[in-house]
């Protein structure tokens, strides 16, 4: 029936690559103030001579002095002295408002009892009990009015 093909492997399938090697460079030798670093040669056990300039291990770069104090501290402290700077103007505007809206009360309350007091005299200067005489001519005698 319906069985595979036998495996038949082409030429293009048989071709090995192998990576080609890349020569090593040789390390930049820093040269000072126009010297040429001298050149060694080191005998191995075996025989072998190996020759090459001499590198001096690199030295670590000098750590830097640290200061006394941090300067995250120093920013710390600056931003708190500028806030107890702010407070005390807040302490003092807020002082200012609280006098300001006293006096402001206290003038309302005034100017309410002056008007209302003229108000009130308005109202009640012709509201008195009792009869109106009018006198022309009037006689007392004795203590006794005839009109």
């Amino acid at each position: 029936m319906n069985q595979p093909a036998p495996y038949q492997p082409t030429a293009a399938a048989d071709a090995v690559h192998y990576p080609t090697p890349i020569p090593a460079t040789a390390p930049m030798v820093p040269v000072h103030n126009g010297q040429i670093p001298a050149v060694q040669t080191i005998v191995l056990p075996d025989g072998r001579a190996v020759t090459g300039y001499a590198v001096n291990p690199m030295q670590p770069e000098p750590i830097a002095a640290k200061p006394p104090v941090s300067r995250a501290a120093v920013n710390v402290a600056l931003g708190g002295v500028g806030f107890l700077a702010v407070c005390g103007g807040l302490l003092m505007l807020t002082t200012f408002i609280a006098a300001l809206t006293a006096l402001i009360t206290q003038l309302i309350i005034l100017a309410a009892v002056v008007f209302g007091g003229f108000i009130a005299v308005q109202l009640f200067a012709g509201a008195r009990g009792g009869t109106t005489v009018n006198i022309r001519k009037a006689v007392i005698k004795r203590n006794h009015f005839h009109g």
